[in-house]
């Protein structure tokens, strides 16, 4: 197992302080504030701690309100708002400095059988092992990027990932708000299905908001703009092992009001169709 995953599985290893309260650290990356997806995985694992086993997540809700602080604990208050005979719903906030910085609802449901249908992975598809890799991409702009930045992308990270496309990478043109990535965790991830849901809400919330800017030709590197999570949601379909890379489709129906809003679906790369996202984030031109 790499490092940087070992990190990841131990960050997601929350400390227990009381019946309903937990406490998450953050990795010293370097990084001026915690990572969207690191909190999201964290709070879904605080809620996951007060749920009968024999229940797993099927959707989650949250907003970022203030940025983290990576330097300080976050405390995870889980409210346990229902158990039902099927379905448990928590809802937690994280706290830091004495303040709410994120909130997450989250429901949770036994496995059920029913019907099922789900849209296939598009076709066409280079595999994974056909592209340039993230480290290769990141080398080709990485003397234009803050200091900070650069330590940031220059570390090793627990989740790797290839965009099929490279075209806005090189041009300034306006292109179509859609994006095919594969991405995968750089090392094993424990046959736990709580666990490797956390994992997969951590990683869902990378490249989503870059996809609102290929319309307006910009791109994340652009110093003039600032970017930040507001709001992010999760469907769970199906459990699928995290042993291999996902296909990470995303396209970008609207931005305006300075928000970027970005849908997702990740697939197997046997095509199954694991999971759903959708995100709206901040997108302000700095005057």
């Amino acid at each position: 197992m790499s490092s940087a995953v070992e990190e990841l599985i131990s960050i997601l290893d929350l400390e227990p302080l009381e019946r309903n309260l937990f406490r998450g650290r953050s990795p010293q990356s370097g990084w001026q504030r915690v990572f969207g997806g690191q909190v999201i995985s964290q709070a879904l694992v605080a809620a996951q701690r007060t749920v009968e086993p024999d229940r797993h997540v099927h959707s989650l809700h949250c907003y970022f309100m203030r940025p983290g602080d990576p330097e300080v604990p976050i405390i995870y208050e889980v409210d346990r708002i229902r158990d039902g005979k099927s379905f448990t719903t928590r809802r937690v906030v994280a706290i830091q400095h004495g303040e709410a910085i994120f909130s997450l609802s989250a429901s949770f449901q036994i496995d059920e059988p029913g019907l099922e249908h789900a849209i296939e992975m598009p076709e066409g598809i280079p595999a994974p092992e056909t592209l340039l890799s993230e480290k290769d991409l990141v080398s080709q702009f990485i003397d234009q990027l803050p200091e900070a930045l650069r330590k940031y992308w220059q570390r090793e990270r627990p989740i790797e990932f290839k965009p099929v496309s490279l075209t806005h990478y090189m041009t300034r043109e306006k292109l179509p708000p859609k994006q095919h990535m594969w991405i995968r965790v750089t090392g094993p991830v424990p046959d736990d299905r709580a666990l490797q849901a956390a994992v997969l809400a951590y990683l869902s919330d990378m490249t989503l908001l870059d996809t609102s800017l290929f319309a307006h030709g910009r791109s994340f590197f652009d110093r003039d703009i600032q970017m930040a999570s507001l709001d992010h949601a999760m469907w769970f379909h199906r459990p699928h092992k995290l042993d291999d890379w996902f296909l990470y489709t995303q396209d970008s129906p609207n931005t305006s009001g300075a928000r970027g809003f970005t849908r997702g679906a990740i697939y197997a790369r046997d095509g199954t169709l694991v999971a759903s996202v959708a995100q709206e984030g901040l997108i302000r031109l700095r005057g």
